[in-house]
């Protein structure tokens, strides 16, 4: 395997997961009597330019399909982080009727409904055509493809250019990422403004993150690595914001290399001094991340066994794609977790890919009552045990698995 960005044959293993099935690959009832794929879930990191990142085993056309089962706006606590950033954008780079918005990956609509309730003109752009259809039906403009070069000239041809382009958690789902951050530069404004947000490869490594890493993630990135990434495309990043969502991620600002209007922040430097100062650009910095994920490993097994020799019931809260990664890495089945609860329609009624655990109602949860609920989307445990408090009636407790097993 070639690095995707600079090309470098790629020898040093980051992490091996093993094998798993798609994240979001759902099953139904049906399913669960014929074969399931599974794919390498095995990490590098390139030694030239230290981006992190798998192979794509899985195409992305066949990931991000018609039966995606991410919607954004089943979170509470991510609707607010979305409706905050338009306030912020709005008033900081003065957007307005005469604005052009464009989201890349813009799923349910998520965000660009409240651009839009700001009469800010927006287009959305998204490869799955169920989620893009919710979009659709909120009243905004969407185009159901997969976002590169290709689009971009497309858009251009049709004299679509953007006065602000985003991106939230789509940097590391693309596979060629150099055709996708060419195609931003095409539809930007000349003073245009590229903001993207991803989780950080530095939460991800210091807080033992290692379920965010599944076949939708083909790269797991650093500012370090980002900045040579739009520098390639003559792209540059003039601030960036460290912020709490996905367990720690960074939000950059770009824009056109020759625009001059833009100061670049002190926030730039800052933090590449900080990541350089952690090891960013060494080998050395990458390892033992193995040992780290198999403790993890380890004490949620124990866990797991000691409650069902005690005969307690468990279960889980949040059927996402990084709880997935866990339980199959791990290797549980529904004979440890009895079900996962879920608020996301398209995925009750169905079973989780690889350990077949069935996605239920939270009315399950109230009528089963159980000694322990999992929060496997441990990003957003706050907004879960504040929506899910009542199980302490009944004596429950919240297991929370990663970094390490504690028990609230």
């Amino acid at each position: 395997m070639q690095c995707r960005f600079c090309k470098t044959s790629l020898q040093n293993v980051f992490i091996d997961l093993v094998n798993s099935p798609a994240s979001n690959s759902f099953l139904t009832k049906e399913q669960l009597n014929e074969p399931e794929t599974f794919f390498p879930l095995k990490v590098y990191t390139c030694h030239h330019c230290f981006l992190v990142q798998i192979d794509e085993y899985k195409k992305s056309e066949a990931i991000f399909d018609s039966n995606y089962v991410y919607f954004s706006s089943y979170s509470s606590s991510w609707l607010a982080h979305a409706e905050q950033y338009v306030e912020s954008m709005t008033e900081r780079f003065s957007l307005n009727r005469s604005s052009q918005v464009i989201e890349i990956a813009s799923n349910d609509g998520y965000l660009l409904q409240y651009f839009l309730k700001k009469n800010i003109p927006v287009l959305g752009i998204e490869p799955t055509q169920n989620t893009a259809q919710v979009s659709i039906d909120k009243g905004i403009q969407t185009i159901t493809s997969f976002f590169g070069v290709s689009l971009a000239k497309s858009l251009a041809n049709q004299g679509l250019y953007a006065d602000l382009l985003l991106g939230n958690n789509v940097l590391a789902h693309v596979p060629d990422i150099i055709d996708f951050v060419g195609g931003m530069k095409i539809i930007l404004k000349p003073q245009g403004v590229i903001t993207m947000e991803f989780p950080h490869l530095v939460q991800l490594i210091d807080n033992n993150q290692f379920d965010t890493i599944y076949h939708e993630h083909f790269s797991y990135l650093s500012l370090y690595t980002v900045k040579q990434i739009f520098d390639s495309q003559e792209l540059e990043i003039f601030d960036v914001d460290k912020l709490p969502t996905h367990g720690g991620s960074l939000r950059i600002y770009a824009k056109h290399k020759q625009d001059s209007s833009k100061a670049i922040s002190e926030n730039v430097d800052r933090l590449l001094n900080e990541e350089n100062e952690k090891g960013i650009n060494n080998l050395s910095y990458y390892e033992g991340f193995q040992a780290k994920a198999l403790k993890v490993k380890l004490a949620f097994i124990d866990f797991l066994i000691q409650q069902k020799r005690a005969g307690k019931k468990v279960v889980a809260y949040g059927a996402a794609a990084k709880g997935n990664t866990l339980l199959n890495y791990c290797g549980i089945k529904n004979d440890l977790i009895d079900f996962v609860v879920d608020a996301n329609p398209s995925k009750q009624n169905k079973f989780l890919p690889g350990s077949h655990i069935p996605v239920v109602t939270e009315f399950t949860l109230k009528a089963e009552k159980p000694d322990y609920v999992v929060i496997l989307p441990w990003n957003i445990k706050q907004e879960i045990i504040l929506q899910l408090s009542y199980i302490r009636g009944w004596g429950g407790k919240f297991v929370i698995p990663i970094p390490n097993l504690t028990i609230e």
